[in-house]
Order: structure tokens, then C-alpha cells, then sequence
């Protein structure tokens, strides 16, 4: 669906982007990743065509990014974009018309939207008496309204209450297996794990990690296990890492030139095993972890 190539850009003598390669398969979620200043949103705008870059190439659909694209995007940014003194269903009919809607289209498609969002009785409300959350609903059906076959969303959970950001969520993958692609960017790691099938993380300017959530998971394997055990037959080992809890010893061990079935076969000698199983880095542990290594090196 999108193929970044070899795309560079620069402010001035700032570096924003440097050699950047990116492939985003269609109908995926895909989490673009990387701390504040890392050349993230350069990347959106340019995509959207905000701005452009300085060399290189994307790709839309099989086609060169060109103008007509605009109206294949969806893009929900970080820095909301209403008009506080508008009334919602004006707002979003002009968004909908911005958009080469039909006046009968957009109605159709506004009531639909704020129904199924539960907002539909603030239609006649101005923005501006709306609190947050709301505003937010309005601000992402104003990105969806066109049915896009791409969406670009960064941040879409701020400002939603646990309750709100689950229906967002359900939203996000409702469109997914309706075949939309979604660019995801966000700072929430535990979003990242529900609802990515690809990542990539930019920081310095640099894409420094790139794969499906799988892959990249393994490849940060430290082939450390945790295991439990009851009923001790024999003294541990005096150098584990033990920590009791009502007669339940856990601890970590790395697999130290073992197989898991050997060393799952010596753990037995000492008791029973009630858990043995590999430790997997989290996506903030790996976010994390890649951040601070650029930043050392």
C-alpha cells in the first residue's frame, strides 16, 4: 500500500530524516515508533504532502505520490484540527465535502458515524461546549468520513477515557478487516502490541527497526527463562536469583549453552516445576532499550 524510498529531508542543517526505506503492506496496522524529535511527523507530512522532501521516493497504491492522493488519506493529527465555534454536523459535512462528497452521501455517512459513536445527540453542539473525549470522536470520524483506504492516525487515544479509547480501538480494527491500512503512531507501547502487525521506529532521523511484531520480538530474545518451583527436593544453586513466596521459588536463568529441555530436565532434580517459560521483551522494554542504544552510540 505505501513504499517509502531512500527519502531525505533537512531543515536548514538540521537533519529530519536520512535514507529512510519503509514497506507497508496493505490491510495492515502498522506502528510508526520513536521518541519525540525523531522525524515521525516530518515523515507524516510529507506523506500527506504537507511538505516535501529533499530527495527520494513514496509510493501510494502501486503510484508515484502525486495530488490525487489527498483523497485516499485519512489523517487524524496530533495537533487537533476543529473549529470551536462550528456545530459538530456542520463540521463534519464541510469535512465531508472537503472531502468530494455528495450532500446525501455525507448525511448518510455523518449519521451513521454518530450513532455508532454514541454522540449523536451533541449534532446541534458547538465544539467548543464539547469536552475532550467528544471532541475527539468528532475530529476521528472527520478522518473516516471518506472511507479511505489509508489512514494515518498519531495519537489517536489522547484525550479518551479508558472506555472511550477501547471503542476507538474496536473502530480501528473494524476498519482494518475492512481492508483499510492504518499508520499508527504513538508513544502507548501497550497499543502497540494489541493492534500492530508491522513496526518500525525512527529516532536520530534514522529508522533503526523495522519487522513485524513477531520478528522483531525474537530478534530482542535475551533466551532467558522464569521459572518456578515447589517442593524442593535439594538445595538450589547458591548464585540463582531466588525469591520464595509461599513455598513457590522464582527466579531466571539463561539458557548458558543449554537447550530449554535440558535445562528444564536439571531444574526437575530440585523439585516440582510449576512454571518454566521464556522470558519475551515487551515492546516498551524494546522501545526503550533502542532508544537509549542510539543515544549511547
Amino acid at each position: 500500500m505505501l513504499q517509502i524510498k531512500n527519502l531525505n529531508k533537512s531543515y536548514g542543517t538540521n537533519v529530519a530524516l536520512r535514507d529512510i526505506d519503509l514497506s507497508v503492506s496493505k490491510g495492515v496496522i502498522f506502528g510508526l515508533l520513536g521518541p519525540n524529535g525523531a522525524g515521525k511527523t516530518t515523515l507524516i507530512r510529507i506523506i500527506n504532502q504537507i511538505i516535501e522532501g529533499d530527495s527520494g521516493e513514496i509510493w501510494i497504491g502501486g503510484e508515484l505520490l502525486n495530488p490525487s492522493h489527498v483523497a485516499k488519506i485519512g489523517y487524524l493529527p496530533e495537533e487537533r484540527g476543529l473549529y470551536k465555534k462550528m456545530k459538530v454536523w456542520d463540521q463534519l459535512m464541510y469535512f465531508a465535502r472537503l472531502k468530494a462528497l455528495s450532500h446525501s452521501q455525507a448525511k448518510d455517512r455523518i449519521n451513521y458515524w454518530l450513532e455508532k459513536l454514541d454522540i449523536g445527540s451533541w449534532r446541534e453542539k458547538k465544539i467548543e461546549d464539547l469536552s475532550k473525549g467528544m471532541a475527539q470522536k468528532v475530529q476521528f470520524i472527520s478522518t473516516i468520513i471518506h472511507e479511505p483506504p489509508l489512514l494515518i492516525l498519531d495519537e489517536p487515544f489522547s484525550g479518551f477515557d479508558p472506555v472511550n479509547a477501547e471503542l476507538i480501538k474496536n473502530e480501528i480494527l473494524e476498519l482494518k478487516e475492512k481492508g483499510t491500512t492504518v499508520i499508527l503512531s504513538t508513544h502507548r507501547m501497550e497499543s502497540v502490541e494489541l493492534l500492530c502487525d508491522q513496526v518500525a521506529m525512527i529516532n536520530r532521523s534514522r529508522k533503526i527497526l523495522d519487522g513485524t511484531i513477531r520478528e522483531v520480538k525474537k530478534s530482542f530474545r535475551p533466551e532467558v527463562y522464569s521459572i518456578s518451583l515447589a517442593d524442593l527436593k535439594d538445595l538450589l544453586p547458591h548464585e540463582w536469583i531466588i525469591k520464595e513466596e509461599d513455598g513457590i521459588y522464582n527466579f531466571t536463568l539463561p539458557l548458558s549453552g543449554k537447550t530449554p529441555n535440558e535445562l528444564l530436565s536439571e531444574l526437575m532434580q530440585y523439585g516440582e516445576v510449576r512454571q518454566f517459560q521464556e522470558v519475551v521483551p515487551s515492546m516498551e522494554e524494546i522501545f526503550i532499550h533502542q532508544v537509549k542504544a542510539t543515544q549511547n552510540g
